[in-house]
């Protein structure tokens, strides 16, 4: 049997139609049935029952499209490996993600490493006040951020991660007891400062200059680090919105994360300089955009 009248054997088998069928595999009618026809022939039994109301197959078909749909799979995935292979796919790629971000798109590398073998992705962590160096340094060949990113040197890639939003509070603020919070809470307090090297509008999709209603959110102390957001967090010095994944991985001592609940949804992509794009990372790519965005 032709690899072909395989894919028209398994092609009728999913459809049970034999015009689908023919549309979809861009044939004749005819083409399809002389193939099952032919098929049948060469193997001495029926596989389809047809009428001319319906098709069905046989439980000899049935098993034959389990066994088939199993071979050409194999055959597919051996193909994509040695094609990964013959472009440079099968190679690390260092991937900077905040925090504890990189255990979120464990199945994103799983899925990597499973159409690519010889390839594999390390992480490496960023932060919210240095996000960018250490992709434009060539330290890391991606990064995760959130969006939008709008730099005309770095391209984004596919959505690979989306979360909800919450506002890290000092243990004993007032807000601590209300259980959640509102982007209009931040106009009545200060958020951390974290200094002039990014571009605004991209601390701004995090941290709002205004309120929706167009309240102006009053910014400082300043911080570079995470750990010191936290720290004057729980100093009670400012509030600081964050992905929902801080609250899940860090309990500081006097913090508290309450549910910023009409926030929108934070998106995370797949980041990397323009100039250096590989064959891994658009193997990588092609996996996120196959796999779609986890939810943290």
């Amino acid at each position: 049997m032709e690899l072909r009248d395989v894919e028209i054997f398994l092609t009728l088998a999913e459809e049970l139609h034999f015009g689908r069928t023919a549309e979809r595999l861009h044939v004749s009618q005819a083409r399809v049935s002389q193939a099952i026809r032919r098929q049948e022939r060469q193997l001495g039994v029926v596989l389809f029952d047809r009428t001319s109301r319906r098709v069905a197959l046989t439980p000899v078909g049935r098993r034959l499209r389990e066994d088939l749909q199993q071979a050409l799979d194999l055959l597919r995935a051996g193909l994509a490996r040695a094609q990964a292979a013959g472009a440079g796919a099968d190679r690390t790629l260092r991937l900077g993600v905040f925090g504890h971000a990189g255990h979120e798109l464990r199945p994103l590398v799983d899925a990597f490493r499973a159409r690519h073998p010889g390839g594999d992705v390390e992480f490496g962590e960023i932060n919210g006040v240095d996000a960018f160096t250490g992709l434009r340094g060539g330290e890391h060949d991606a990064h995760v951020l959130w969006l939008p990113v709008v730099e005309p040197d770095l391209t984004v890639g596919p959505t690979v991660l989306t979360m909800g939003r919450v506002l890290a509070v000092a243990a004993d603020h007032p807000l601590a007891g209300q259980g959640t919070a509102s982007l209009e809470d931040l106009a009545d307090h200060h958020v951390v400062d974290i200094g002039p090297g990014l571009p605004e509008y991209w601390v701004a999709s995090m941290v709002p200059t205004r309120t929706p209603l167009g309240r102006r959110v009053p910014r400082g102390p300043v911080a570079r680090t995470f750990h010191e957001i936290l720290s004057l967090v729980a100093s009670g010095r400012c509030v600081h919105p964050l992905g929902e994944i801080a609250a899940r991985y860090n309990k500081p001592p006097g913090v508290v994360f309450l549910p910023l609940t009409d926030a929108p949804a934070l998106e995370f992509a797949l980041t990397w300089r323009t100039g250096a794009d590989s064959p891994a990372l658009r193997a990588l790519a092609e996996t996120a955009a196959d796999l779609g965005p986890l939810a943290a």
